[in-house]
């Protein structure tokens, strides 16, 4: 599932490609035909990503509010485009650019009191904007110390903070040397804040290369922007701890699959 590096990532991406152009959009499986007559010949302003959400904001007020979810994906194409291939949800058209975009969770057109009711629901977003880094933080913090509920599923919660999937999980948890079955009002202070430093690193090296990269160049042997593959993590997927070289172990925590090393992640904070 795509995690909140790459919604924002998307979202500049399709904002360069489509502002302030008149979009022609479709939907050549059916399934969002009625919705997408709503936005069709409209002006977009801009894209934005709250979280796992993707935003298109048009001239006309229409937004169209897009969750990729576990299967939902973008697919650029040539102009003229070709014709659709496979269960496509919605295609965008503009000057000389098309997308498609096939199995969403989501796609659906909303206001902005609908926007709201989203954001509403969600946690602060390291990664958006809006809010200082300070203002999110606090937020956050105050969230994990009254809850007695583990910080590995603290950190999948959307309330809580938004964006953060399996992978930033499980690498910010072993950056930091965490347990992720430590309950959240038992972390220390100082435990958070190492906690929040490092994931708000990790987000934005995401967001800068479009892709989850946790280890540093100099750990790869190559430039951040060519690691690729599990090469990207130190310990998702992993079956030995770069750092200690115990078997890594996978446990479950909000019914996900978490891989931590028993050694350098010991239940103790």
């Amino acid at each position: 599932m795509p995690e909140g590096h790459k919604t924002h990532f998307i979202a500049r991406e399709h904002s360069e490609k489509f502002a302030g152009q008149k979009l022609k959009v479709t939907s050549p499986q059916g399934r969002f035909t009625t919705d997408a007559r709503k936005v069709n010949g409209k002006v977009l302003e801009r894209v934005e990503a709250v979280g796992k959400h993707l935003f298109y904001v048009f001239e006309s007020g229409h937004m169209i509010n897009v969750h990729l979810g576990r299967y939902g994906k973008y697919r650029e194409l040539p102009s003229p485009p070709p014709a659709p291939v496979g269960q496509v949800r919605m295609r965008i058209r503009g000057d000389g650019q098309t997308v498609d975009l096939t199995g969403p969770t989501t796609c659906r057109v909303i206001d902005c009191d609908g926007r709201s009711q989203i954001e509403s629901k969600l946690g602060p977003d390291p990664l958006a904007s809006s809010g200082t880094n300070a203002a999110k933080k606090k937020q956050v913090w105050a969230s994990f110390s009254k809850s007695n509920k583990p910080i590995g599923a603290l950190l999948l919660d959307q309330s809580i903070v938004a964006g953060v999937g399996n992978i930033f999980r499980a690498e910010v948890l072993f950056e930091t040397e965490l347990n992720p079955e430590i309950a959240g009002n038992q972390l220390s202070k100082e435990s958070f804040d190492a906690l929040w430093s490092s994931l708000t690193k990790m987000m934005k090296v995401g967001l800068k290369y479009g892709k989850i990269v946790s280890v540093t160049a100099k750990e790869a042997g190559m430039p951040v922007a060519k690691i690729e593959g599990k090469d990207r993590f130190r310990v998702y997927g992993k079956q030995r701890c770069p750092r200690c070289n115990a078997k890594i172990e996978t446990i479950e925590v909000a019914a996900r699959k978490l891989y931590v090393c028993p050694s350098c992640q010991r239940l103790n904070d």
